[in-house]
Parts: structure tokens; sequence; C-alpha cells
């Protein structure tokens, strides 16, 4: 049988796959996604979306239909047993500032996360391919042959693994995936009905919890949108041998919950569960010849600071425009390399962020405080082989804009430019433009005033677009060059 031929050949239809195929999607990219269930994700696990991930939805065309759906994150309303306690915020929002359009993270179940991005895809004219598993593949220097179980095969430049913490693409690979368990138990989370006497006595405007339940922590939260209820039960037993056939069912769960709770509650029915351990892990590399690892695939979170799904999607962020750059403008395929050396070096940060809230968690009963830190706003590539740092000037301040940190917004001004698939080359006062622009980089001049003077200073910026600031420079001597290697 011929093999039948794409470009890109994406592997799991979660967020991360669903990303990236919206992005090839807009770009032109002949692409296909397959899924090996027969649907999307139906649970709610990776519900917390930070501020720049709502940036990233903005620029996809989807963030309009997330903040309708969404709800920012709720405060913790604390219990012990029966007895209300005092009520605590969960998460900060970021600096009322005009380069910040999106201050508050908000809360979306993942299977509506997922049904929105499904329809943007189909919206371009994507889909997914459901109930198509991958059932090998082999890689030689210009692509990839994988075989299907439908029977088919296909030819892809290159395949893009997004198929969840225990990738059989990366496990094929043999590639090391290294972490530790950041916890002695395990946990449960589910999503559920609940039912009895006392079933009525959580509103809806709190995310509520009992931190020093007997046993672990509990948390239960109405997310929006959804029927059911959001349910997190902390097991601090090493010992206790989680099963999700005996421990995720609604008797077990509704006797679970009375007794850690005080409350007489049942639970009439359970739309998903899952039992696991929380960890961090993280693939030792994100590329492998004309492979490439993103999302749970080439790393996992626990779920505290609402980091995992966050960072998955800016995997697919980052790689989508260097795909296009190598497929379509003839850039070298060693671009390729830079996603592994930027992302990993990401991951790797966040990860350690992770551990962090989680061991802050358990400090304080489960209730610390998600910070800026958490908004992702302020990670960034410095010092890295796209992060250009050309300015002649004086020392830069500390906290001033530098060569491959976010580029921010300007009260819409800016990201009005910079939404699309292109690069803009962003003139800061009068420095005259290139004699010659690429099709593909839109220029924008600015005055030195305001805001922007402030956030940027007068110069000439090419701005990724991924939203990261690759080449800062005094005048546009050095833009050509910096294109060359970015671009073809």
């Amino acid at each position: 049988m011929d093999a039948e031929h794409t470009e890109v050949l994406i592997v799991g239809a979660g967020p991360t796959g669903l990303v990236l195929a919206i992005d090839l999607a807009r770009r032109g990219i002949p692409h296909r996604l397959v899924e090996r269930s027969g649907r999307t994700f139906p649970g709610s696990r990776g519900s917390g979306i930070q501020p720049r991930t709502l940036e990233m939805f903005d620029d996809l065309g989807v963030v309009d239909a997330v903040l309708a759906d969404s709800a920012p994150i709720k405060p913790m309303q604390i219990w012990d047993g029966r007895r209300r306690g005092g009520v605590r915020p969960l998460a900060e929002p970021a600096a009322d500032s005009p380069g910040i359009p999106y201050r508050t993270p908000r809360l979306l179940p993942q299977w509506r996360t997922v049904e929105i991005l499904r329809a943007r895809l189909e919206e371009l004219g994507g889909s997914v391919e459901f109930d198509t598993e991958l059932t090998g593949f082999h890689q030689d220097a210009d692509g990839v042959t994988a075989t299907l179980g439908t029977g088919a095969t296909v030819r892809a430049r290159y395949l893009v693994a997004t198929d969840g913490g225990r990738s059989t693409v990366r496990k094929a690979l043999g590639v090391p995936f290294e972490g530790n368990d950041v916890a002695s138990g395990g946990a449960i989370v589910a999503d559920l009905v609940l039912d009895g006497p006392d079933a009525d006595a959580f509103d809806t405007d709190h995310w509520h919890m009992w931190p020093r339940a007997e046993g672990g922590l509990v948390g239960i939260n109405q997310l929006p949108g959804a029927a059911s209820k959001q349910t997190i039960i902390i097991f601090e037993d090493p010992d206790h041998d989680l099963d999700i056939e005996r421990d995720a069912t609604p008797e077990a769960l509704g006797r679970l919950l009375t007794e850690r709770t005080g409350h007489r509650l049942a639970v009439r029915e359970v739309h998903w569960a899952s039992v696991y351990r929380p960890r961090v892990a993280m693939a030792e590399r994100f590329r492998v010849g004309q492979v490439l690892l993103a999302g749970d695939a080439a790393h996992v979170h626990p779920p505290s600071g609402g980091q995992g799904l966050n960072t998955s999607v800016q995997d697919a962020y980052n790689l989508g425009w260097k795909l296009e750059a190598v497929l379509r403008r003839g850039a070298d395929d060693t671009l390729l390399d830079t996603y592994d050396e930027e992302r990993r070096g990401i991951a790797g940060g966040v990860l350690g962020l992770s551990q962090r809230v989680f061991r802050a968690d358990r400090a304080d009963g489960g209730l610390s405080v998600r910070g800026p830190e958490t908004h992702q706003l302020t990670l960034g590539y410095r010092g890295g082989a796209l992060s250009r740092e050309a300015r002649r000037g004086p020392d830069l301040a500390a906290d001033a804009l530098t060569a491959g940190d976010r580029a921010p917004d300007a009260d819409g001004v800016l990201f009005d430019s910079f939404r699309g698939p292109h690069f803009t080359l962003l003139i800061v006062g009068d420095e005259p433009a290139p004699e010659a622009v690429p099709e593909w980089v839109r220029v924008c001049r600015v005055a030195a005033e305001g805001y922007v003077k402030e956030a940027y200073g007068p110069g000439v910026f090419v701005i990724r677009p991924d939203g990261y600031v690759g080449l800062a420079a005094d005048d546009a001597a050095g833009v050509a060059d910096y294109l060359r290697v970015v671009g073809g």
C-alpha cells in the first residue's frame, strides 16, 4: 500500500495537539492530527488557564469563547468538618498594567477548553481523526514513516508527539523521562454529582477546602459550565494502593467524602475520574531527529499551581512558527533545535515552581496563594540562540525589557499588530525601516511616548510570532541578518 503524505503528523488530540494543529492550519501547513480514543478528553483535570495562555488564545482566535465560558479562580472557603472557617484567595491577579490585557487566571474544565479548540480547528478546515492509533514508526534523515491502527501508512516530514505522560512515542524513542514523586500518597480527581442531605451545603462562589481532613485534603468546586462538581482527594498514607475500579465508584467516593468532611453526602454519578500519584518528570530531550515531544509527552506536573496545561500549550505555540519557517521559507532545520533548547529550559523552571507550590500547600494546609510567578508572563528566552540584544547604549536597568522577554501590549495597540502568524518589526520612534522587509513580517511604527516608551524605549524590535522579543536594537542594521536565521 502506498504511503499517504503530509508534512506534520501530530499524535494526540489533547490541548497541546489541538493548539499545534490550529497554528499549522492558519499557516497553511498540511498536517494530520490522530487520536487513538473515540472522543476528546471528557474530564475537568487541567482547569486553570493563566494570563499568558489567554494571550495565546487571543492570537489563535479563541479567547472570546474561553472568557465567555470560564470564570475567575474562586476564593477558598475553609472548612473544619461541618464548621465554616475563613475565606482566603487562591490566586492573585497580575499587575494592573497597560501591557497586560488579561490579568486574572481563569477556571474552565479541560473538556470545554478542548471543545473550543476543536471547533476553532474545524473553522480553519482541520479535523481530528478519532479511533486512529499510532502503531509504529521509523525515521530517516528526510522524515518519518508511521503506521496507523486503521491500516494506513503515513509519510511525514515531522512527527510531533502530544500523546500524554505515558507517551508511546517517547517510549519508542527510548528518551529517558526522569522525575520523582512529590507526595507520599496518591490522589483522586473526579467530576461527580453530589447527593445526600448535605449536598446543597456548598455554594458555587467558593472552592470548598478541608485542608486538615483526616487522611488528607479534600476540595469540592463547581466549575463553570459543568453539571458536575470537581472533587480532589489527597491520600497522605503512602501505603494506600489507589485503584480506580475500587476507589472511584459512586459508593466509595460518597463514603470517603462523608468521612473526610463530616457532611452527609452521597455520589449520584461519576462523570469522570482519575487516580494518580503527584510527580514531576521531564524528558531528557524534546527532539530526536524528525520527531519532537510536546506537552505531557515531554513533561508532567503536579496539579498545584495550574502549570501543566499552560506549559504544554505554550510548547505548541513555540513550535508552530518554527515548523513553518523550515517547511515553507527555507530556514535551516537546526531552527527546530531551538524548540528543544527553549522549551526544556522553560519546563525545567516551571517544574521547580510546581514543586515549590506543592510543598507550600502541604506546609500551609493546602492553602498557599498562587502569586504572579504562576501567571507565566515573566517566562522567556533571555540568552538563547534566537534572542539578540544589540542595543549599544548605557547598560539596561535590571527590570528593562530585553531580547528573549515576552513583548508586552500597550492598551491593545501593540497586540492588534502582533496578532496573526507573522513576525512584527516594531519601530519605536523615528528610526528608518529597512529597505526591504519580507512579506511574512508586518511593520508597526509607534511613537516613543507614554507606556510604549516606558516599556520598550526607542529602538527597533523583532517580535516573534509567539510574542517574544527576538531582536532588540538601536536601528534596523541587524534586522535582515536576524530574519534570515528565523525565517530563511
